[in-house]
């Protein structure tokens, strides 16, 4: 079994916004000391459908990163359009992280 890596209980972070389907949302990214990506959170209108699925995808990618996924893989095995883009809000996200200036 893998064994989860922990981030420390303080810890800097970066807060941005993308846009997805229309919506607009918050992302929060937080790093590992060597500058990887450790954890992730969105947020929409609190209470909202879009805002609880975003706010689920993001927990679960923040674990799956903690055990080892590195989220080049993750943002790949997202949906995307016939063009290559993310189309929902945790793959925008990434792909902002990633290829961004995040």
């Amino acid at each position: 079994m893998a064994t989860r890596q922990r981030l420390a209980n303080r810890r800097g972070s970066e807060t941005f916004d993308v846009e997805s389907q229309g919506l607009k949302f918050t992302a929060t990214v937080s790093r590992w000391d060597g500058g990887g990506i450790a954890e992730a959170f969105q947020n929409h209108k609190a209470g909202s459908a879009a805002g609880i699925m975003a706010s689920d995808a993001a927990i679960a990618a923040s674990l799956a990163m903690q055990y080892g996924c590195p989220p080049e893989v993750l943002g790949r095995a997202l949906s995307r359009d016939s063009r290559g883009n993310a189309s929902g809000p945790l793959g925008c996200a990434i792909d902002e992280i990633l290829h961004g200036k995040r």
